[in-house]
């Protein structure tokens, strides 16, 4: 028999990465005209980042699904905030009237919107509980307080910092759109103290980009760019960090 070559194994105090597929169960997400499923293509993706990401020992990964499951977008970063994340990166595939547009995007939470397009996007996936009777409409009064006012300051900077790292890694390996590096209200990304962001692989309602993203080799040209963010991510702050 030959030798096995086993996988590294990241350590206990390595930073957890949250990997939020998008939708599930009840909720299809997007459908594209080919009849492809964001629910099956951000699972598709959220498996294959996790693979790629433990095959590197250097960090752990946590996934808020691994099976088709619906599950409330606020149940989605509390799961991650309790399983010690360092970095929350929900992945999407957004769907548009304008069948044309296509392309790779990051956002970031915010209380406006970087542009009407971005004001669209977060009110259709902030819509997703409604699948499963799950709005609240109430906030806990730590919400309110000055000191989540204050971490959520500096969250917002750590998430803006990785979208950018992410921006960069992937210019030039995959398209981009013309602003790829948004803002928006969402609700998935409101974790006070977790840097959190959501990936938008491409447009669903483009016919073109609907069969790209079905294409394994493709998942993985992005899932190298977040590895390489993540990577500088955790470097600058590493180094913050000693100084």
């Amino acid at each position: 028999l030959g030798a096995t070559t086993a996988r590294p194994k990241a350590p206990a105090g390595a930073p957890v990465i949250a990997i939020d597929a998008g939708h599930g169960g009840v909720d299809p997400g997007a459908i594209g005209p080919g009849g492809v499923r964001e629910k099956d293509i951000t699972l598709a993706m959220a498996r294959e980042l996790r693979a790629m990401i433990e095959a590197g020992g250097r960090y752990r990964v946590f996934m808020t699904r691994d099976t088709d499951k619906f599950i409330p977008l606020r149940e989605r970063s509390a799961q991650a905030r309790a399983a010690g994340a360092s970095l929350f990166i929900s992945v999407h595939a957004d769907s548009i009237s304008t069948a044309t547009l296509k392309g790779f995007s990051v956002y970031t939470v915010s209380n406006k919107a970087s542009d009407k397009e971005a004001a669209a996007l977060a009110r259709r996936e902030n819509a997703a509980d409604l699948f499963g009777g799950e709005v609240q409409m109430a906030q806990n009064d730590y919400v309110k307080s000055v000191l989540y006012d204050l971490a959520m300051k500096k969250t917002r900077g750590d998430s803006k910092r990785f979208a950018k790292f992410l921006v960069d890694s992937l210019r030039g390996e995959v398209r981009l759109l013309k602003h790829p590096q948004r803002a928006a209200g969402f609700a998935v990304l409101k974790s006070p103290d977790m840097p959190s962001v959501l990936v938008e692989l491409g447009f669903l309602s483009n016919r073109t980009e609907e069969q790209l993203l079905t294409d394994p080799r493709h998942r993985r040209k992005i899932g190298a760019g977040l590895i390489r963010a993540i990577d500088s991510f955790f470097a600058q702050t590493d180094a913050a960090r000693r100084t």
